[in-house]
């Protein structure tokens, strides 16, 4: 009898629990918001707006007001000098540090002792749990499990508080018995300089036998390069012959699906989309033939959504599948109807599945029209299909007058495989852009308002090297990919020139 047959009996019971969620999602959520509530009442925020006496959710949307992480900084900065019973019972020890994706200002989120077992540690539980379930046949625990993470960062520790990137705190809380079955090393995994920390992740994982993989694909992507160099094979599973899935998350997956299929050829081969981020963990890829995921709803993660262009707030029992909304939270680590910055879409109720859209701060509307990440990925992979290309990494911003009066959008995009003729690339994506997205068709007409799109082909490694030049190398980073501002993209296109 193999190990992952013997382990996967402890995954039994949570797997016959997850059936509630095909059924009873607003008696799960509703549980949440009290359980929450109860737990917090006796803290500073639980009394100044009054929890003991909320008994039901319209009673909590009226008692508290929407929140971002500026008007919850100063109660965070009190909790990280050593202040208790703040947002969350108890003093707060870790700090998950993040700079967002179009906001450079860091930003410090709690997590609690409970936020970490109820949520943090409870999503990558249940994605195993679901894997299992979808492969019976699975040897996920006969092999070793080689998880990317971050860093700690020691130059923002307080003596009251301790800060890192969410998998460096994950990796630092783990059970010591997890250690047994993955890789790298806990002292390798917490380095903070990442291109030290890929090669020797590389060289310790390379002899071991991976069965799985677990991070943010554009990183994970950087570490198995290294590992093909130092083997001198041509495809992964030469190197990890049992290897069978890759859960990933952080950014979307499918810039990268290409060179992953690419590079690991084998037909046993699965990936899994986790949906992830410092403030918790949210939803779970649960069926492989169905690219939406599931929205984890019985976690300490009570949901609000936000229709986006409207000031209509609802919980999970009032959206609608199709309409894109901004999603709030409000959790165990002490956040309270805070938005997250993420727009999600749901593709159905009962259960209640999703895709990640976009970032309410990260999309083009400089011109009316409304172009979102989501499109983005569209077109993209509309364009590679059509030309055989491979996008690496891309931004894009609006021109909002060149020296001939006109305006359009900018693209930057470093390739893995270039098309041969851009401008048909460029052309691709523009149509398909209008195909997919009814107001920048509208503003794409005769050329009136926007011209057509323009593509700059980046040098290789100028994503990273802009990473690095700003101290986000590795880890959780991720590449700003939509602004209605330029900043980022005038930083890329002057490195891009050195």
């Amino acid at each position: 009898m193999s190990l992952t047959s013997i382990a996967g009996r402890f995954f039994l019971p949570r797997q016959h629990k997850l059936e509630r969620h095909n059924t009873e999602a607003e008696t799960m959520q509703r549980e949440v918001l009290a359980h929450l509530i109860g737990r917090a009442q006796d803290t500073e925020f639980g009394r100044q707006h009054d929890f003991s006496n909320i008994g039901n959710y319209e009673q909590f949307a009226k008692n508290v007001s929407v929140n971002t992480y500026e008007e919850l900084k100063g109660q965070i900065d009190r909790m990280r000098h050593g202040e208790r019973d703040v947002l969350w019972p108890g003093r707060t020890r870790w700090y998950a540090k993040s700079s967002g994706t179009t906001n450079d200002k860091s930003k410090f989120i709690p997590v609690t002792n409970e936020g970490l077992k109820r949520i943090h540690y409870a999503g990558p539980f249940d994605s195993v749990a679901f894997y299992l379930q979808n492969n019976p046949q699975s040897r996920l625990f006969d092999g070793r499990a080689m998880i990317l993470g971050g860093s700690h960062a020691p130059n923002y520790n307080l003596s009251d508080s301790l800060v890192g990137d969410l998998s460096a705190i994950l990796i630092e809380n783990i059970n010591p018995l997890a250690n047994l079955v993955r890789v790298p090393k806990k002292a390798t995994a917490l380095l903070s300089d990442f291109e030290v920390k890929r090669d020797r992740i590389a060289r310790e994982a390379m002899t071991k036998n991976v069965t799985n993989l677990s991070g943010v694909p554009s990183w994970m992507l950087s570490v198995l390069d290294r590992v093909m160099e130092l083997s001198g094979k041509q495809h992964l599973e030469e190197v990890w012959p049992n290897l069978e899935v890759f859960f990933h998350g952080g950014v979307a997956f499918t810039p990268y699906r290409q060179q992953y299929e690419r590079l690991i050829t084998s037909p046993k081969m699965h990936y899994m989309e986790t949906y992830n981020a410092s403030e918790g963990f949210f939803g779970i890829q649960n069926d492989p033939t169905d690219k939406a995921m599931l929205l984890m709803l019985d976690y300490d993660v009570f949901y609000e959504f936000q229709e986006m262009g409207t000031e209509t707030i609802v919980p999970i029992w009032g959206v609608e599948p199709g309409k894109n909304y901004a999603m709030l939270i409000t959790t165990s680590c002490g956040l309270w109807r805070y938005k997250i910055g993420d727009t999600v879409r749901f593709t159905q109720t009962n259960p209640y599945k999703f895709v990640i859209s976009g970032r309410t701060k990260s999309f083009i509307n400089a011109f009316g029209e409304e172009l979102i990440v989501d499109n983005a990925e569209q077109g993209l992979q509309y364009a590679c299909q059509q030309t055989g290309a491979e996008v690496l990494e891309y931004t894009a911003a609006p021109v909002f007058m060149d020296e001939h009066g006109k305006c359009r959008h900018q693209w930057l995009v470093e390739f893995n495989r270039q098309p041969q003729d851009v401008a048909l690339f460029a052309r691709l994506l523009d149509e398909h852009l209008q195909t997919i997205n009814s107001d920048y068709e509208a503003k794409r007409y005769k050329n009136i308002t926007l011209q057509p799109l323009e593509i700059v082909v980046a040098r290789p490694g100028l994503f990273n090297d802009w990473l690095k030049q700003n101290g986000k190398l590795g880890g959780q980073h991720k590449v700003p990919r939509l602004s209605n501002s330029r900043e980022h993209i005038e930083q890329l296109l002057a490195l891009n020139g050195k």
